[in-house]
């Protein structure tokens, strides 16, 4: 910056000499962009006045439209313009001069740490390995009003290093546009989920030494390792890069020298990234399996049915929302066991009161699976099918009054026949109805499971069913 003002300065003061006529159009086009350039970095810097300034200065010396004002008026700009840049390059020296002063009389406390910045963690969890996580243990202003009125600062830097950065406060407010809350705990209302919040101190209270807490006033976080401690539980071994409002060094510069500092770290670690985008239940979902028994613990058995499930496990994902660590969402809310009435309607819909009157939609012959289940609260085994194939058809029929056509009543015969996979996928199908609406912790007591070789069956209790 200092360089451009004096260049800028020396180039207008040239300007007073009799120069060739190419000269000045070489000087025009130059401050041209150099003032468009800086009204744009004053703009971003939020500076109103010198945006303005520089915006007129870039109009004013555009050599695209000439304004003519004459030698004199011109030479007299030349001169102001270059006492303008002459004192911006006074200031930035002072300032530099300033800056440096101050951070030499930083206690040690106050600067930088950059060896020793691993702390262990209590965590049932860990960050994902391209996750960094804001903390603070105390606020300040200005970085909390620049990341907040400025999010592009984080997710920019974040690109270019190849992390996903993590700002709590507004990682919740995205949290509650996306549904994701309501989606881990359909049971409460929007006023609940209103005062649900968190602050950028959140993740300290599970640190190993609380007296670490005093260390990390403003920074980053990163997970480098995870192993079991003393008292058998893992531990999450994270790597703490501070930022230092009061160094007097640039945010930018701080920025860009932790990012280089994450990449020399990883490279002497030799970074390998493990696949986590998967929890055990999606894991469980993605098994092939070949027999009618086995293929339904997994909920798969031909590829139309992993297709069914790889949407479920699209859409959760996206619920969740990419980039963001389980246990954040684990902490913000805990998924308890609180179930919902299952109201089955005169018109056959399926309802969920408690859970914000949610209405669980299926396909008729899937709906009519869901509903023999319903009926049959001890269970079904598969190998049994043939012997409800009459109750199956009643209950369809019901939900076609239009009647029933040869290919429903074939459907039918595939459903219940126990040498065919069609179960599987009604079963995958209510399944994912469910899944996809709300978590699985609770899900599970909706949709039809049992183990191996027994009977299936909907773990809801009977008395939270209703039918109208």
């Amino acid at each position: 910056m200092k360089v451009l003002y004096l260049s800028l300065a020396a180039m207008l003061l040239l300007c007073l000499a009799p120069m060739p006529y190419g000269y000045f159009m070489l000087v025009r086009f130059v401050a041209a962009m150099a003032f468009g350039w800086l009204a744009y970095r004053y703009y971003k810097n939020n500076k109103v006045a010198a945006t303005w300034i520089f915006g007129m200065l870039a109009l004013l010396f555009q050599p695209f439209y000439k304004i003519a004002l004459g030698r004199t008026v011109w030479n007299v700009i030349d001169v102001i313009v270059a006492i303008l840049m002459i004192a911006l390059f006074v200031m930035e020296q002072r300032n530099g001069r300033k800056d440096k002063s101050s951070f030499a009389l930083l206690s040690d406390s106050d600067k930088p740490e950059i060896e020793e910045n691993t702390f262990e963690f209590q965590l049932e969890g860990r960050l994902a390995p391209d996750e960094l996580i804001y903390v603070a243990n105390e606020e300040d202003k200005e970085l909390t009003e620049l990341f907040e009125k400025n999010p592009n600062v984080l997710d920019g830097w974040g690109q270019m290093i190849g992390f996903h950065i993590i700002y709590l406060p507004m990682l919740i407010k995205r949290l509650k546009k996306k549904e994701v809350l309501q989606y881990r705990a359909p049971y409460l209302n929007e006023v609940k989920l209103s005062n649900i919040n968190i602050g950028n101190d959140f993740l300290l209270q599970y640190l190993n030494n609380p007296a670490d807490k005093g260390k990390m006033k403003h920074g980053f976080l990163r997970t480098e390792n995870i192993h079991r401690g003393s008292d058998g539980k893992d531990k999450a071994v994270n790597r703490f890069y501070p930022l230092s409002p009061k160094s007097g060094e640039p945010l930018a510069d701080q920025l860009h020298r932790i990012g280089k500092q994450i990449s020399q770290e990883r490279q002497r670690r030799g970074f390998y990234i493990e696949d986590k985008s998967l929890d055990d239940f999606q894991k469980d979902n993605l098994k092939i399996q070949t027999d009618t028994e086995i293929g339904f613990n997994a909920q798969l058995g031909e590829e139309s049915t992993n297709d069914l499930l790889e949407e479920v496990r699209e859409r959760i994902a996206k619920l969740r929302q990419r980039g963001i660590a389980e246990y954040i969402l684990e902490q913000l809310i805990h998924p308890d066991d609180r179930l919902s009435r299952l109201v089955v309607t005169k018109d056959f819909r399926i309802l969920l009161p408690d859970y914000n009157d949610m209405e669980i939609k299926m396909e008729p012959l899937v709906k009519a699976v869901f509903l023999l289940f319903l009926e049959h609260p001890e269970g079904i085994l598969f190998k049994h099918l043939p012997n409800y194939r009459e109750e199956l058809t009643d209950i369809y029929a019901k939900l076609r009054p239009s009647g029933m056509s040869d290919k429903a009543i074939h459907s039918i015969e595939d459903v219940t026949n126990p040498l065919l996979n069609s179960i599987n996928e009604k079963c995958a199908r209510i399944r994912s109805a469910f899944v996809g609406q709300f978590d699985d912790r609770m899900a599970k007591h909706y949709y039809i499971d049992g183990p191996r070789g027994e009977a299936k069956k909907i773990a809801l209790p009977r008395d939270l069913v209703v039918w109208e």
